[in-house]
């Protein structure tokens, strides 16, 4: 692994080690040097807890892109753009080649083929695997590539803090404002943990892969890592946020005291497993004609109807109907996981409960993942690329990842080729002004447990403008709290956290309270219709300038 010196000037900048970091900078290592900044460790992401796998069209006998499209298309409930969804739907199989290529032993079939599964929304079996481990296959193989890649230097535990900007350095001068009219990213300001030091990194470019925000809800399946960083720094220096009302809930959480952020994967669903309420009865079929392979958006407000109708906890996910061992050989980390805490799978169904699981918004690109400010890219979950709409299609963010984590960098390599303006403009040290040592811890707990409260009772499966607007005071003051605390104190990993949760939070309860409809993963008892004359079309947040 390369070293990093903080006075030297990469071509590509990335933060976040997830599928499309490490896509990225291994493609971006054969045009230049490259930085991967990560707050953890480096496999320490969100994409190491996928366990579904990856949704491409391997099968040219029983499927074919068009069907791949379309339920691409039918699950985003109208506000996918059918241009990103066919490019990355065609470059599926492609996307799978390179991973294997790359070390990821995806699953066979006796003869030799990709064993593929199935999951809710998918017209055919398409999802490539490696059991119920997907993600942290592909993690470990493509960290593994990294690490052994001359020109990317690593640095773990390093919190990216805020994005340098030309508009950024000249605010101070009355020349220029973040996001304005030419504006450009120059690189980051990184807290160096170990060192508890902020130290700026420069950059020709920055791509940020910092994945999603899960953590803003109370209950989620994501790990902690998980803060939108990416999002709320973009904000912070003038990018456009598109859709961040729309963040989907995964219908199947483990319930139990002892478990934490232990996802139930909707691959079971995809091999027969049957959703029952408290009384044992399978109420999907209320719901919905595909029963319990409808999409996500619809299980979860299913789910969610039966709970707050029995007054239950959870709803149970059956699969005692399947054979044993074929269970405990498709699912071996659920099956033991369950069987710790005193579930067997084979015999009992499984608690589950809805959690927050992925956001379908984020920084507006454009299908290389470019966003409106000059070098900076966006791309995986951190990104809105209109790939998944209004509701995410199981098993499609692993492949946005990969596609657009090879486009990105060859769009990045493009810049890096044609504009040397980074080195002529030399970002100053960080400023620690009058800052001095946190003197109450609490404050930032408190204020981080109120978000995630608010978040979910207010802003949850179900919404009301009445809600969302209680929300939006609450986090006002919340907001106004930490920014004085950002400026009073020495950065810690906790502040800085807390500080782009609220920023997230905000922007998803203003992006709802925007959209005066129902559709896919936001659901209004306000607007309980969908509205294709005013609202087919994305909710776009800039930051005033000045």
């Amino acid at each position: 692994m390369a070293a990093a010196g903080v006075d030297e000037i990469f071509d590509f900048l990335v933060v976040g080690g997830g599928i499309a970091g490490l896509t990225f900078a291994l493609d971006a290592a054969r045009h230049g040097q490259v930085c991967l900044l990560t707050k953890r460790t480096l496999v320490e992401a969100n994409t190491r807890y996928a366990q579904g796998g990856i949704s491409a069209v391997l099968d040219g006998v029983h499927d074919s892109f068009d069907a791949h499209v379309r339920d691409t298309l039918g699950a985003g409930a109208g506000l996918c753009r059918d241009d990103v969804v066919r490019l990355v739907v065609e470059q599926g199989p492609h996307a799978i080649e390179r991973l294997a290529g790359r070390g990821v032993a995806f699953d066979r079939d006796p003869k030799g083929g990709l064993a593929l599964g199935r999951e809710g929304g998918h017209s055919a079996r398409r999802v490539a695997h490696v059991a119920d481990l997907t993600g942290r296959a592909i993690e470990d193989a493509l960290a593994a590539q990294v690490r052994a890649t001359p020109n990317i230097a690593v640095l773990e535990h390093h919190m990216a803090v805020d994005l340098i900007t030309r508009g950024r350095l000249a605010r101070g001068t009355g020349r220029g404002t973040p996001g304005g009219k030419g504006d450009r990213v120059l690189g980051v300001y990184a807290l160096d943990v170990a060192a508890d030091r902020v130290v700026p990194l420069q950059g020709r470019t920055v791509c940020l892969a910092t994945g999603g925000a899960g953590k803003v809800y109370l209950y989620t399946s994501n790990p902690d890592v998980a803060t939108g960083d990416g999002v709320a720094m973009a904000w912070r220096a003038g990018a456009r946020i598109a859709n961040m009302e729309f963040f989907q809930f995964h219908p199947t959480c483990l319930y139990h005291s002892q478990a934490k952020n232990f996802l139930i994967s909707e691959a079971m669903r995809g091999e027969g497993g049957v959703l029952r309420n408290g009384k044992g009865e399978a109420f999907m079929a209320h719901y919905d004609a595909r029963k319990d392979l409808a999409p996500r958006d619809i299980v979860a407000r299913a789910i969610d109807t039966e709970l707050k109708r029995s007054g239950d906890d959870h709803v149970w996910l059956d699969m005692t109907h399947k054979e044993g061992a074929f269970l405990a050989e498709r699912f071996p980390t659920i099956h033991a996981r369950c069987l710790d805490l005193g579930i067997d799978m084979r015999s009992q169904p499984i608690p589950v409960v809805p959690a927050a699981h992925y956001q379908c918004g984020g920084v507006l690109t454009d299908t290389d993942g470019r966003t409106n400010i000059a070098g900076l890219f966006a791309i995986g979950e951190a990104a809105c690329t209109g790939l998944h709409g209004a509701n995410r299609l199981a098993s499609n963010s692993l492949l946005e990842g990969a596609v657009m984590g090879e486009r990105a960098a060859a769009a990045a390599a493009t810049v890096v080729r044609e504009d040397g303006e980074a080195e002529a403009l030399r970002v100053p040290q960080w400023d620690t002004g009058q800052a001095g040592d946190p003197d109450e811890a609490v404050v930032v707990t408190q204020s981080w447990d109120e978000i995630r409260r608010l978040m979910w009772n207010y802003v949850g499966i179900v919404r009301s403008n009445r809600r969302l607007l209680r929300a939006r005071r609450r986090l006002q003051l919340i907001s106004e709290e930490v920014r004085e605390d950002y400026w009073r104190f020495y950065l810690t990993p906790d502040l800085i956290e807390l500080r782009n949760l609220a920023a997230v939070a905000s922007l998803i309860v203003e992006c709802a309270l925007q959209r005066q409809e129902s559709r896919g993963l936001h659901w209004s008892i306000d607007f309980p219709e969908m509205d294709d004359e005013h609202w087919r079309r994305d909710t776009v947040l800039v930051r005033p300038q000045g």
